[in-house]
């Protein structure tokens, strides 16, 4: 009886500490829920789990499919990053909801660029040729860049990119007729039924349609962009431990040569030591 008292003792003694080290390691372990884009966003992520895992940081991954809700969810608190968004979109998003959220930092430049199934590049577009662009409006000074560098327009002086519009365009010779308005999910089908003379793609819809921005687009964005993609935060997470692993991780050597051959250049890493943006 003695002897199977003692056993029990014991056994209880072990399931406690068993019990207390498990208690030790969950309060030793940060938690960050991020908002993220299917591609390439979310790839790049599940890339680092394991390692951040080692840091102590549970990474969980809410995939989104549209660029409205990732800010509102991260504003409304149901999220503590995302990671899908340039700096530009981002500030356009507070401005017109009074938001406030940060850039914890630039991670990777998605090169825009333009499709067509008619043309080889953009100097064949005829005149009043159709170009379709999304209703993104944040990335219109990019389509615009794009079109001036290859001398098809010209803009009016003093024009800043980062606020163009197509009304901001001095000439246009071809009389090329700008299309915005579409959903930006939507544009590689738009591509692949020919619906214009040339349609403006963002590079994680492109890949995930399987379109390669350097062997299948007729025009890219140079590479000298300031559109990086960010992880966008409240400011009251700036200094948050598991923030900074985070974003330490995706900045890493590694992680930028994994991006590198992963996505075979369709998306850029931001070199280490850029300044955010």
């Amino acid at each position: 009886m003695k002897r199977n008292k003692l056993i029990f003792l014991v056994s209880g003694l072990a399931i406690i500490l068993l019990l207390a080290g498990c208690g030790k390691k969950s309060a030793n372990t940060q938690k960050i829920t991020i908002g993220a884009s299917a591609v390439p966003h979310t790839e790049i992520l599940k890339h680092i789990q394991p390692a951040l895992k080692k840091e102590g940081v549970e990474l969980d991954i809410k995939t989104f499919q549209d660029y409205v809700l990732p800010n509102k969810a991260l504003a409304s608190g149901n999220i503590d990053a995302n990671y899908f968004q340039h700096g530009p979109f981002l500030k356009e998003w507070n401005e017109k909801n009074h938001g406030h959220l940060v850039s914890a930092g630039a991670v990777h430049l998605e090169p825009i660029a333009v499709y067509s199934k008619k043309y080889n590049s953009l100097k064949e577009l005829p005149k009043h040729a159709k170009i379709l662009i999304s209703n993104n409006v944040s990335d219109y000074g990019r389509v615009l860049q794009i079109f001036r560098d290859a001398g098809l327009i010209t803009l009016k002086k003093g024009t800043d990119l980062t606020k163009a519009k197509f009304s901001d365009i001095a000439k246009n010779p071809k009389q090329l007729q700008f299309k915005t308005g579409y959903e930006p999910k939507i544009m590689p089908q738009l591509l692949k039924n020919k619906q214009g003379s040339a349609e403006v793609i963002n590079s994680n819809y492109a890949v995930q349609a399987h379109l390669n921005p350097q062997k299948d687009a007729i025009a890219t964005e140079n590479s000298a962009s300031p559109y990086s993609n960010i992880v966008a935060i409240r400011p009251d997470e700036k200094n948050r431990p598991a923030i900074k692993k985070l974003m330490k991780e995706l900045k890493s050597k590694s992680t930028q040569k994994w991006i590198k051959k992963h996505f075979k250049g369709a998306v850029a890493p931001v070199e280490i030591g850029r300044a955010h943006v």
